[in-house]
């Protein structure tokens, strides 16, 4: 018996731009939202891609696919691509979106010196000047595409809220939910709805042994969740979020954005926002956990002091131990 086909197209979002704007976050964003995501694909394979069966109900709808692709892409001719996905288009059983990512080549420059990477185009030159060749070898893509979005100007967390308020499903019934972690420090997200301060909580900066680990490391979980006022703390959260978010989904409000922060945002939120993730898929949403300062290097001027002692005895209790 052959699998039951579903009668909406095939929904296909192509992601371009030029190197350093942004692709990579945008493919794992949608990969969340729930998107068949493949990076680097030569787009004269798509008719054979299309012809494997996509994965999820074989009667439902198909699933959303994103194809990244840039002037790296292998056999790369811009006039050539643009003309072939032209041809997809008039296929009456796919619908077919092109997303440019573009970003102001100083702020390229910057991003590659800060990852220390070189740019794929000037590998022996100054990156501006790979930046300048591959703008030219993507403008066609540009001028083309349906939706540009210039990154010059945002974090990757600012992207990432960007596409999923893009690009969630319409036919989603219930709110969009995202679980942040932040560190005051650095600023308080700017699209936060509810934003719970855990700067009471005792902070693993100034242990010196969980100081270089986040709060994805068990041992840095175990540190925060002995602290005495953790549980009740964590409960009464709990049951408000339980209280709030379905009255916010009556209403219709389509993202919910909770942010946990500490200091630097590196231990006590990432860790509060990881187990928030798990309990509110327990009691049934579908959200998506996000860790803003995750990377961001541990800075003793940052912290508050160390459970209520003065910034002086935490550094000197830090580095006796």
């Amino acid at each position: 018996m052959k699998p039951k086909k579903s009668s909406e197209p095939q929904k296909i979002l192509l992601i371009t731009g030029v190197s350093g704007a942004g692709k990579t976050t945008v493919l794992k964003t949608l990969e969340d939202l729930g998107w068949e995501t493949v990076d680097n694909f030569p787009i004269k394979l798509a008719p054979q891609l299309l012809k494997i069966p996509a994965s999820g109900s074989e009667d439902g709808p198909n699933t959303p696919l994103a194809l990244g692709f840039d002037s790296r892409t292998r056999g790369f001719d811009a006039g050539a691509l643009i003309e072939q996905i032209k041809a997809l288009q008039t296929q009456p059983n796919l619908e077919i979106m092109t997303l440019f990512l573009d970003c102001a080549g100083v702020e390229i420059e910057r991003r590659y010196a800060e990852t220390r990477r070189r740019h794929p185009m000037a590998q022996d030159r100054p990156a501006m000047d790979g930046v300048a060749i591959d703008r030219n070898l993507m403008e066609p893509f540009r001028r083309w595409a349906e939706t540009v979005v210039d990154t010059s100007k945002l974090s990757a967390y600012d992207l990432q809220q960007v596409i999923r308020e893009r690009f969630t499903s319409e036919k989603t019934p219930h709110s969009t939910i995202t679980v942040t972690s932040f560190g005051f420090s650095r600023g308080v997200p700017h699209n936060a709805d509810l934003v719970f301060d855990l700067r009471f909580l005792r902070n693993p900066h100034w242990d010196s042994a969980l100081r270089p680990m986040t709060g994805m490391d068990a041992s840095v979980a175990e540190y925060v969740a002995a602290d005495p006022k953790y549980d009740e703390a964590m409960q009464k959260i709990r049951d408000l979020l339980r209280f709030l978010l379905p009255l916010y989904d009556a209403q219709g409000k389509a993202y919910i954005n909770i942010a946990f922060g500490c200091t630097g945002g590196r231990h006590r939120s990432v860790h509060v926002a990881e187990t928030f993730g798990n309990w509110l898929r327990e009691d049934g949403f579908g959200l998506t956990v996000s860790h803003r300062n995750l990377t961001s290097r541990p800075i003793d001027a940052l912290e508050e002091p160390a459970n209520g002692a003065s910034s002086n005895t935490a550094r000197q209790d830090s580095k006796s131990t």
